[in-house]
């Protein structure tokens, strides 16, 4: 969406200053006709990402987000004024970065901007499908049935994640622990039996003399290991630089094993919840379409919605241009066709969002349950083999002393 200032005249001759979001010239035109205006000057403002005082987007959390949303769902329910509801949440709110968050919205507002263009003025804070969301309710009046429906999918996502990190922190620990024990074994106890060698005057094994340089190097260089995780951020960042390197990026994401498969049905009930919403809140499906390619991360699944779009502009039924693409699950096509058939496709939609939840979820299980035993065995096996090698070395020096 982009926010564009127009002249226009109406049927007396008045001639009328004001501001639109559309997501082009053409759609603008259209919007002053409807209205019985006559487009005399359109021109795009430039787009501000304006800091929010001070504040960033880390200071601003999800489940501030989530806080804000729903004050206002229920605000806006009661038939609460716009303007007069984010007076109300900026008097509720103690976090002084949410405070001045809802009092920019609220001036925004009280200057004539409607919700989504003041929201778009925050691309920190609010994400495009949440300002593409706000948008679709305000242009089709039912932003008191689409605000529920958005403060819904905040809460299921947050959940989901805090689901993930939640999972992941004993096998994190264990990893941790088990690196560390083994960097101290090679920096204080290796170079022990360094000395005992030199004390018996013997030739060392290979093996051994390769940990011992191994154990030498991280005895003066540790710091270098330190380098090596914001190194490896760096490069993964440089992938997202280009929209080719992001496609290549995503396509090997997607072939990892078992980790590709948990991607794929993340964001399938990303798609499925979102799409579901905007239907069921009377958003039209090349609209929802649009509005969804925002909210899915991975560049491989939004450049195939991108084409699922194109081919429902030409007339293609949504559940047969899913299954050309070929990149979503079976599963979701399939359905589709039913819901299109029987008229309840975004009640389907809804519904397999749960089943991809369902599924994400036992695959986490599945893999965090894996991921312990797996480093414990993987841990074992270094030190077991670190301390196999060292004592081989020292019982070959002996016997051949004797």
């Amino acid at each position: 969406m982009h926010q564009y200032s127009y002249q226009a005249c109406d049927i007396e001759g008045n001639v009328i200053h004001g501001q639109l979001n559309a997501e082009n010239e053409q759609e603008v035109v259209s919007v002053l006709q409807s209205r019985q205006l006559i487009p005399l000057k359109i021109e795009q403002q430039a787009e501000t990402n304006l800091p929010l005082f001070g504040f960033t987007r880390q200071s601003i959390s999800n489940r501030d987000m989530i806080d804000f949303t729903n004050g206002l769902c229920t605000l806006i329910e009661a038939r609460v004024p716009l303007d007069r509801a984010l007076t109300l949440l900026e008097g509720l709110t103690e976090k002084a970065a949410v405070k001045q968050l809802v009092s920019n919205l609220r001036q925004d507002v009280k200057e004539g901007k409607t919700l989504a263009a003041a929201l778009q003025r925050y691309p920190d804070v609010f994400s495009h499908m949440y300002v593409n969301m706000v948008h679709a309710g305000e242009e089709g009046g039912i932003l008191e049935t689409l605000l529920p429906k958005l403060s819904n999918f905040l809460s299921t996502a947050d959940e989901a994640k805090r689901t993930i990190i939640s999972a992941m922190i004993y096998p994190m620990i264990l990893l941790i622990t088990g690196l560390g024990s083994v960097l101290l074994l090679m920096i204080y106890v290796i170079p022990q039996f360094a000395q005992l060698f030199v004390e018996m005057r013997a030739t060392i094994p290979s093996s051994a003399r390769l940990l011992l340089d191994f154990s030498s190097w991280l005895k003066m260089y540790w710091w270098t290991l330190l380098v090596v995780p914001v190194l490896a951020a760096a490069g993964w960042r440089q992938l997202g630089t280009t929209p080719e390197l992001q496609l290549q990026r995503d396509k090997f994401l997607l072939k990892l094993p078992m980790f590709g498969s948990l991607m794929l049905q993340a964001e399938s009930s990303r798609f499925c919840r979102t799409l579901g919403a905007l239907l069921a809140a009377g958003i039209p499906l090349l609209k929802a379409l649009h509005i969804v390619r925002g909210v899915i991360d991975n560049h491989v699944l939004s450049t195939s919605l991108a084409q699922v779009e194109e081919a429902v502009r030409g007339g293609t039924s949504l559940g047969r241009a899913l299954a050309n693409a070929g990149t979503f699950p079976v599963l979701l096509s399939q359905l589709v066709i039913v819901g299109e058939e029987s008229g309840r496709t975004s009640t389907i939609l809804e519904n397999l969002a749960e089943t991809f939840d369902s599924y994400v979820k036992q695959q986490t299980a599945r893999i965090v349950a894996l991921a312990e035993p797996l480093l414990i065995l993987v841990l074992g096996i270094v030190v077991g083999a670190i301390v196999i090698t060292m004592l081989s070395a020292v019982f070959s020096i002996v016997d051949l002393a004797k």
